[in-house]
């Protein structure tokens, strides 16, 4: 495996941008249909999908030399952002130090001093834990980051939008307390009903700032996905009532979700001393692919990392990366790994276009097969390159359950269902007797303490820390959208009626 990927390493690389060139100065995205305007850093950050239904990517990739990553090895979590974030939003967008202030304001509430922590345990088990931000997942880190760009820009620009937001679990309440309470931003979330975990569900109705709007879906995620994107495809009404989304499509989160890569492989590569730099194994559980799409740029970037996707039962990218097999099943599969649950992981057109060489054309031609007809098989070399990034497996629940009691039985350590199919694969791994001289990092997305369902499904005794416990006694405030519903109407409804009473306030406030 250090063979091949060493042999894709340095085709990769080839015809990237030089760190220092002054063509990465303005850093522009693109549409990965190639049908939309490109647009800078902000005009990415305030969008969803593209104007013709793409998803933006950087027009080119930085390329990292040796130097530049022996350098940043040395950086915090905290840094290794800063860095990204200063190569893809621009010195002319946000200066350096302003950045700097942003993204330590992002991180000000996080629990742990570091805001990441990687757990090494027995049998060179390495977690890197994404979840000490206030909602206890991952995706607090890129929506931190993600509001203190918007506020900056909207300070700056005297604006108001409003943040249209599916969520499968993890990314309404994360999207929730990044915002709440802004005076120049709404949110409005849809979450499947009854298909998140209980905790899941009451960060998000128990939050009743003016500003926060949530509907419960009879639907599951990937169904109330189609009224979000009905509505940003009528791009006059997203102009008018200035719309975006935070959900794993927007590129400010995927820029920030980078840093993980860097981080895990700096923590757990063995030497920089070595030429070429050896390559270490990053484990990443995935629904939405948010955070796989941020690995393969990384990897695109001179990063040597070897990529593992790891899925619950719904495996359509397991079956991508196997077969070329990017088809929809009949229907989604409920399981422990909830926030997974996801048919449709749209950050994969973002890795189609990457590995297809920037090919905008067969990007496009490629998703509209599948929104036409819900079934695609990848083209012979498209999926060639695919398989040769990434390795996948697809793990059940008893596979779940089995990890995270074996993972408390060897070191006490509480592993959350999610972060149990990345484990899955080090256990098997090591239980194969194949020694390898890669490191491996597994990505822990979720605290245990949010899924205590899961947690004595697997017989073991759930660890609730006391602001969870404390959900279940505030009130809540959630709007339904019942099957029979015009969903996509009853959005764009609520959407009118806000922009109606921001203009109303701007006015009294002029006045």
């Amino acid at each position: 495996m250090a063979r091949e990927f060493q042999r894709q390493y340095v085709s990769s690389t080839a015809g990237l941008l030089q760190l220092g060139s002054k063509a990465s100065r303005i850093m522009w995205y693109t549409s990965t249909r190639g049908m939309a305007p490109r647009v800078n850093f902000e005009g990415a950050l305030f969008s969803g999908y593209a104007p013709d239904g793409g998803l933006y990517v950087p027009e080119e990739l930085p390329q990292l030399d040796r130097e530049t990553l022996c350098r940043w090895s040395t950086l915090s979590y905290r840094g290794l952002v800063k860095e990204l974030c200063a190569l893809f939003i621009g010195l002319e967008l946000i200066p350096r130090q302003d950045l700097n202030d942003l993204i330590d304001q992002a991180f000000s509430r996080f629990r742990h001093r570091d805001v990441v922590h990687l757990r090494r345990l027995k049998n060179e088990l390495n977690v890197l834990e994404l979840w000490h931000g206030v909602t206890y997942a991952f995706k607090d880190l890129s929506l931190s980051c993600t509001a203190q760009f918007l506020q900056y820009f909207l300070q700056k620009r005297k604006k108001h939008v409003t943040i249209v937001v599916g969520t499968s679990g993890d990314t309404g309440s994360a999207a929730i307390e990044s915002v709440q309470g802004l005076k120049n931003i709404d949110i409005i979330v849809l979450l499947p009903k009854g298909r998140c975990t209980k905790i899941q569900e009451l960060q998000m109705t128990t939050v009743l700032k003016e500003n926060v709007h949530v509907f419960g879906v009879e639907g599951n995620s990937d169904e109330l996905d189609e009224p979000i994107k009905a509505v940003f495809a009528d791009v006059a009404f997203v102009q008018r009532h200035n719309l975006m989304s935070l959900n794993s499509i927007n590129w400010s989160r995927v820029l920030v979700q980078m840093a993980h890569h860097f981080f895990a492989y700096f923590q757990c590569v063995p030497s920089l001393n070595i030429h070429p730099l050896p390559p270490v194994e990053v484990v990443v559980p995935t629904g939405a692919g948010g955070n796989l799409a941020a690995g393969c740029i990384a990897q695109k970037m001179g990063l040597p990392i070897c990529l593992v996707t790891a899925v619950n039962r719904n495996d359509i990218i397991h079956r991508t990366v196997q077969k070329g097999d990017f088809s929809l099943r009949e229907v989604v599969k409920p399981t422990l790994a909830s926030a997974m649950d996801i048919q449709v992981p749209y950050n994969m057109e973002r890795i189609f276009w990457l590995l297809s060489g920037s090919d905008s054309q067969a990007t496009r031609a490629l998703m509209e097969q599948f929104e036409r007809s819900q079934s695609l098989h990848l083209p012979k070399e498209l999926h060639s390159k695919l398989s040769e990034a990434v390795t996948s497996e697809s793990v059940s629940d008893e596979a779940i359950t089995q990890t995270m009691g074996r993972c408390w039985e060897e070191n006490q350590y509480l592993l959350c269902p999610h972060s149990a199919t990345a484990v899955n694969y080090h256990y098997q791994q090591t239980d194969s007797g194949q020694s390898s001289s890669i490191s491996r990092c597994c990505l822990a997305p979720a605290s245990a303490a949010k899924f205590p369902e899961a947690v004595q499904a697997a017989g073991l005794a759930p660890q609730t820390p006391a602001e969870i416990l404390g959900l279940e006694h505030k009130e809540t405030r959630c709007i339904p959208m019942r099957r029979g519903d015009d969903w996509t109407q009853m959005l764009r409804d609520t959407i009118e009626g806000l922009s109606q009473r921001w203009e109303g306030c701007a006015v009294n406030t002029s006045e």
